[in-house]
């Protein structure tokens, strides 16, 4: 499969998979996706409780990871953050990456969670840790176990299968009480899966280019 660095409208980079046009992220923008996404739509709604457990599907380039990390740094979080990827990117293009460059701070962080070994939880800083998992999205069982989830797999259009009620009850399950999952999806079927699940759905405005998003929570 062709697989090429592109640069997004915001200056950052994302993966292209050219053979079925789709993206890592969003292409009006990477780094201002994933910040309105995950962070402000998800991530802040936890700052008071100061320790944050996070699952995110689709750890691909490390960018939400990365800016998670930073937020945690400044805000005095601490996260236990597990990132799930079944086919990790290579380091050769995750070294074409800019986010640091274009966030204007320290690469060494996204460097280092790169080169972490898989399986094993890992200290990335004094606030955030990392353990990478190696694993279908299908095979993931964990219970009652995290704040946050970050769904961020590819589009429904090229893996309509990660975006079903058999996925969406395992993050439910995963989900502690009122724990919340967001997506940049905005799907009509994504919307009514969730819900078919136990989740209560809302929709909010979206990114860049996107005119909505979701965001449910286990109630």
């Amino acid at each position: 499969m062709n697989r090429k660095v592109i640069i997004t409208a915001d200056g950052s980079t994302t993966i292209h998979l050219e053979d079925l046009e789709e993206s890592y992220h969003s292409r009006h923008g990477a780094i201002q996706e994933a910040k309105h996404v995950f962070l402000k739509s998800g991530l802040q709604l936890f700052y008071e409780q100061k320790h944050i457990s996070i699952l995110e599907i689709g750890f691909g380039t490390g960018l939400n990871a990365f800016l998670t990390l930073l937020e945690a740094e400044a805000k005095k979080l601490e996260i236990e953050y597990d990132g799930v990827e079944k086919f990790p990117v290579v380091f050769e293009e995750i070294q074409k990456c800019n986010f640091a460059k274009e966030l204007n701070v320290d690469r060494a962080p996204f460097d280092l969670m790169h080169k972490i070994s898989w399986e094993i939880r890992s200290n990335i800083s004094a606030n955030f840790r990392l353990r990478k998992r190696k694993q279908d999205f299908f095979d993931i069982n964990d219970i009652n176990k995290y704040d946050l989830v970050y769904f961020d797999a590819f589009g429904a259009s090229v893996q309509p299968e990660l975006w079903t009620e058999r996925i969406f009850s395992k993050m439910f399950i995963a989900l502690k009480n009122n724990g919340v999952l967001v997506t940049y999806s905005a799907k009509g079927s994504v919307r009514r899966a969730l819900q078919s699940v136990g989740f209560h759905v809302e929709k909010l405005q979206g990114p860049p280019g996107k005119r909505e998003m979701l965001r449910a929570v286990k109630t």
